[in-house]
């Protein structure tokens, strides 16, 4: 579905991502590492909001790969890459409903008709709709988004990213900030969308991306470590030294809990 080539990035003299080779199929790949590893950088030449010093971006459609290094963030989206962010990016004074209809009418190419009448886009409503309720959030369509707990704004993002139905989701950290009570709910979303797209998260918490995933791929200083199954990549002894530091599942806990011997967040 998607894939890169020698991609490599650097901000002067530091390279943050350094000569990636990665490909990701119809699957639930999870990509992890320590602060600073490169993970949102990747995340952002993958989506065009950062032009790579060397390399290339490729999707996969029509069974041939077409080459989307230097596609705008716009062109991207449009092309089926969508992605949720780190921090929370909602219009807080805009309903649940609307959040995701503006979405679908940007990615329906009804982008520079914002300003008509939600009723002109009856089509793009009704898919919002049916992106809230696979999130659970049908039943707060009407309220605005600024009154959503941080959990259920989460869902919110996940259902922007979704509009368009678009073929590869890129989740950064969905689950931060996230109270306990709620983590189960976003992990049971995320299986969810992975069922019908390919997807590649960025997670902190181990347990989630031991148990979700299909394969994970480790980043250290730029540069991918580690590429497989979660009980191989868990086990490696690069990987315990440079992110893991002994984890075991069920064993998080505080600052322990992001898989990041700093307690930190990337």
């Amino acid at each position: 579905m998607l894939r890169t080539r020698g991609l490599t990035k650097s901000f002067g003299g530091l390279v943050a991502v350094d000569d990636v080779d990665f490909e990701l199929g119809t699957e639930l790949c999870s990509l992890i590492g320590p602060n600073g590893a490169g993970k949102t950088t990747f995340f952002n030449l993958l989506t065009g909001v950062l032009e790579p010093t060397a390399g290339t971006v490729e999707l996969r459609r029509d069974d041939a790969w077409d080459d989307i290094t230097d596609a705008s963030p716009h062109e991207t989206a449009q092309r089926g890459i969508h992605r949720s962010y780190q921090v929370t990016n909602v219009f807080p004074n805009s309903t649940v409903l609307e959040n995701v209809r503006i979405a679908e009418q940007a990615a329906g190419n009804d982008s520079t008709a914002l300003w008509r009448n939600v009723d002109h886009f009856e089509a793009y409503a009704e898919r919002a709709y049916a992106k809230l309720d696979r999130v659970g959030l049908s039943h707060r369509a009407e309220e605005a988004a600024s009154t959503l707990s941080h959990g259920a704004k989460r869902k919110l993002e996940v259902a922007v990213a979704l509009a368009g139905d678009p073929a590869v989701l890129l989740l950064d950290e969905p689950n931060a900030g996230v109270s306990s009570e709620s983590v189960d709910e976003v992990r049971d979303l995320i299986e969810d969308v992975a069922e019908d797209h390919a997807v590649l998260l960025v997670e902190h918490n181990m347990d989630i991306v031991m148990d979700v995933s299909e394969r994970v791929v480790v980043l250290h200083q730029g540069a991918v470590i580690a590429d497989g199954p979660p009980e191989d990549v868990r086990s490696n002894p690069d990987v315990q030294s440079a992110y893991l530091g002994g984890y075991e599942p069920g064993s998080l806990d505080d600052g322990a809990a992001s898989g990041d011997p700093e307690g930190g967040l990337s």
